[in-house]
């Protein structure tokens, strides 16, 4: 009787152990392309947790200022989706390449996304800049 009470022990302990929240990112890049002066900056990093416990963002930080992210505030239960908001600013003219990590206790615990693109000024066409 106690062999069978330290198996199912040991199996329910290695199966917790394993048990974990897990990212599926329908992207882990934006990219913006050619966009105006002062265009919406806002974009969304969609995922699912496809592991089988609830998944925390503890905290989400970009690598610049003008880069605000938005974190979801509730945890996200297994097969359930979100996303993660990123507000660049778009009054500011030139490259755009910019990450934003996020923390979490997925078996990825810390998370790379990536936005790219390019802030023409005002008036300024795509067909101008390639030109």
């Amino acid at each position: 009787m106690k062999k069978i009470i330290l198996v199912a022990v040991i199996a329910l302990v290695s199966f917790a152990a394993n048990a974990q929240a897990k990212f599926q990112f329908e992207k882990d890049e934006i990219n913006y392309g050619s966009i105006e002066k002062g265009s919406d900056g806002v974009r969304e990093f969609n995922f699912t947790n496809v592991g089988d416990q609830d998944l925390i963002i503890t905290d989400v930080k970009s690598s610049c200022g003008c880069t605000v992210p938005e974190k979801p505030t509730e945890a996200i239960a297994p097969g359930e989706s979100s996303s993660i908001k990123v507000k660049y600013d778009t009054n500011r003219v030139g490259k755009i390449r910019k990450t934003i990590t996020v923390y979490s206790n997925a078996d990825e615990p810390i998370k790379a996304l990536k936005i790219k693109g390019e802030v023409l000024p005002q008036g300024k066409s795509v067909l101008e800049k390639t030109e």
